[in-house]
């Protein structure tokens, strides 16, 4: 394929949505969660070679993207951040695990300086926006060959598009939060056609602890 096995992984409400409000953290309702479901994450973390999130996710949960519940490597951490704005304290500057930010030609040299200061490593990828369909051949070609997706709706909505995602697995938190402008488990514009949509096997359903596990298999 060119480009790493992608895993889209997620907790959602019963009603697909990611947080409480708009601009409200995950974690809040991953508190819902248990050790159990926990585990299953970081178990996912662990074998893949890659995560990501986007920047707004690190501005907002400030996640760590390590393996804390289960044993295991950690994952390379990869930030798609078009102006490279990602705060300079964030977990994910941590030494526990590399870190690569993927940016644009457009991002200020002083802040592609201070995020080298950091220890991280500047990927460039795009000229306004981040280009996935240019970013993915190269972590691949730097041995990235599993990457975990556990960013926010928009960037699922752009591996999506693009046909760039293998697997879907979910985390389902047994509430419903409701609100039309809460984040759901996708964003963007949708597909508005039928013919178009993204089509999905489902290969594995069980409980974990609590929490109901879904694991989808995207349908070629």
């Amino acid at each position: 394929m060119n480009r790493p096995y992608v895993i889209i992984v997620s907790e959602v409400t019963v009603d697909g949505k990611l947080t409480l409000y708009r601009g409200a953290s995950s974690k809040e309702l991953m508190t819902l969660m248990d050790q159990e479901a926990y585990r299953y994450l970081h178990e996912i973390r662990a074998k893949v070679d890659g995560i990501m999130v986007g920047c707004e996710t690190v501005r907002t949960d400030n996640p760590s993207l390590t393996v804390r519940y289960v044993e295991g490597k950690n994952p390379i951490r990869i930030i798609p951040c078009s102006t490279a704005n990602v705060p300079l304290d964030a977990n994910i500057f941590s030494p526990d695990a590399k870190t690569i930010i993927v940016t644009t030609k457009r991002a200020p040299e002083e802040r592609i300086r201070k995020i080298r200061d950091k220890g991280a490593e500047i990927i460039f990828a795009g000229e306004d926006l981040v280009d996935f369909e240019e970013l993915l051949p190269i972590l691949y070609s730097r041995g990235i060959n599993s990457l975990m997706v556990e960013g926010g709706s928009s960037i699922n909505w752009e591996f999506i598009r693009r046909g760039f995602v293998d697997e879907v697995r979910l985390i389902h938190l047994p509430v419903i939060v409701g609100g039309e402008n809460v984040p759901t488990l996708v964003g963007g514009e949708g597909f508005k056609s039928l013919k178009n949509v993204m089509n999905l096997r489902l290969r594995s359903h069980f409980k974990r602890g609590h929490q109901l596990i879904t694991e989808w298999e995207v349908i070629r």
